[in-house]
């Protein structure tokens, strides 16, 4: 008898520690399936399909919108400097050997010279023998015409020599070609002539601009001994000055002509000043990419100065482009974005993707912006609110992250 009751409990203890083990895979499997449906939502929004409940869009006032097309300026940008034809330069030297003397203290490295001024005189015995020679060979020019005249005359009575006569018109040739050349050569380096020619002599003879502009370099003093291969001033004009730009290979195909340029000289300060574009180069540049454009200042210009450098902007013809509000752009680690969903959906939740962007440019509170993904089918852009949903999206992240 007691056999048999302790047969019955150990069978009933076996069925009710089985039963036991049941009911907590049971409460376990329930749990996990919690878990799964309190952070599967999660998970899917971190792939991207991010939702809000009609309330919360509600409460953050989103609005939804299309592509607008607008008129924009766009533009191209370039760096180059203030820049010069090779004519504007001018180097100033002595037309013969000789001392400076009288060196004008007036002028400076930047000071602005006019054309024909006077910056130095050169002195040199020499130039005094030249003045003397042209004299001895203007005397003896007129001795020969003289003499050639009168043995014309005695060849016209038959009483003259026409062996003298060849021989008379032979030096006279001579002597003529002999004062042309020294008058020439006198009259290069600023000596009247007719003033010698009447025993007017001058000691020195002047060092003169040969063109209106600034002096930047000066390489001469007083009572130095100079040669004419030397450069004593360097001259710039600048009636011809121009931009110089570089513009890079992606955006050359989009200058022309006649193309408007705004540019600032930075070290001068924040004046925008006008140019347009002149002459687009031919030539390209391996190592830097680039194409030189030369544009015509407009207007008011800057101060010049050499090699100076010059930020600048070549607008392009104002052409419709498609745009989004500034505040549809969202801007996360380098990348740009927008939001699009459809704004009537009926139920309790709305779907958002995310679509990557190229912004372009920004006037008006628009911007220009290319896609880089697939428009969904059906939906509209976030244009107010982008940035409560890209919050929400992180946090979204960071919930299937923990």
């Amino acid at each position: 008898m007691n056999n048999k009751y302790i047969l019955i409990i150990g069978i009933l203890s076996l069925f009710w520690s089985c039963n036991s083990d049941s009911e907590k895979q049971v409460q376990n499997n329930h749990v996990e399936q919690q878990v799964v449906d309190e952070h599967g939502h999660d998970h899917e929004e971190s792939e991207g399909a991010l939702h809000l409940t009609k309330q919360q869009v509600e409460s953050i006032d989103l609005q939804f919108g299309d592509f607008s097309k607008i008129k924009i300026s766009d533009f191209v940008s370039a760096t180059g400097t203030l820049g010069l034809p090779p004519d504007a330069y001018s180097s100033v030297s002595a037309k013969a050997e000789g001392f400076v003397t009288q060196n004008s203290s007036r002028y400076v490295e930047g000071s602005y010279i006019k054309k024909g001024a006077i910056i130095a005189q050169l002195e040199n015995p020499v130039l005094i023998e030249k003045q003397q020679a042209l004299m001895e060979i203007n005397a003896e020019l007129i001795f020969l015409e003289q003499e050639l005249a009168r043995q014309q005359s005695l060849l016209s009575a038959n009483a003259g020599v026409e062996k003298n006569v060849q021989k008379l018109q032979s030096e006279v040739s001579k002597k003529r070609a002999q004062k042309l050349g020294t008058e020439k050569y006198l009259k290069y380096i600023g000596i009247n002539t007719s003033d010698v020619l009447q025993g007017n002599f001058k000691q020195q003879i002047p060092i003169i601009a040969p063109i209106s502009g600034y002096i930047t370099s000066i390489e001469m003093h007083n009572g130095m001994f100079v040669k004419p291969e030397q450069q004593l001033l360097e001259i710039v004009s600048e009636n011809h000055l121009h931009l110089e730009l570089d513009v890079f290979e992606k955006d050359i195909a989009n200058v022309s002509q006649h193309q408007r340029i705004t540019y600032v000289v930075p070290a001068l300060g924040n004046n925008i000043y006008d140019g347009e574009v002149h002459v687009i180069g031919k030539e390209f540049d391996t190592d830097n990419k680039t194409v030189r454009i030369h544009g015509h200042l407009e207007g008011k210009r800057p101060k010049f100065i050499k090699d100076l450098f010059i930020s600048a902007k070549i607008w392009l013809n104002d052409k419709t482009v498609f745009a989004v509000p500034e505040s549809a752009v969202v801007q996360d680690e380098g990348a740009s974005f927008i939001y699009v969903g459809k704004e009537d959906s009926k139920a309790d939740e709305i779907d958002f993707t995310k679509i990557m962007v190229v912004p372009g440019t920004a006037t008006d509170g628009f911007v220009s912006v290319k896609l880089l993904d697939e428009f969904p089918a059906g939906t509209k852009i976030v244009t107010k609110g982008a940035y409560f949903v890209y919050a929400r999206s992180k946090q979204g992240e960071k919930v299937h992250e923990h």
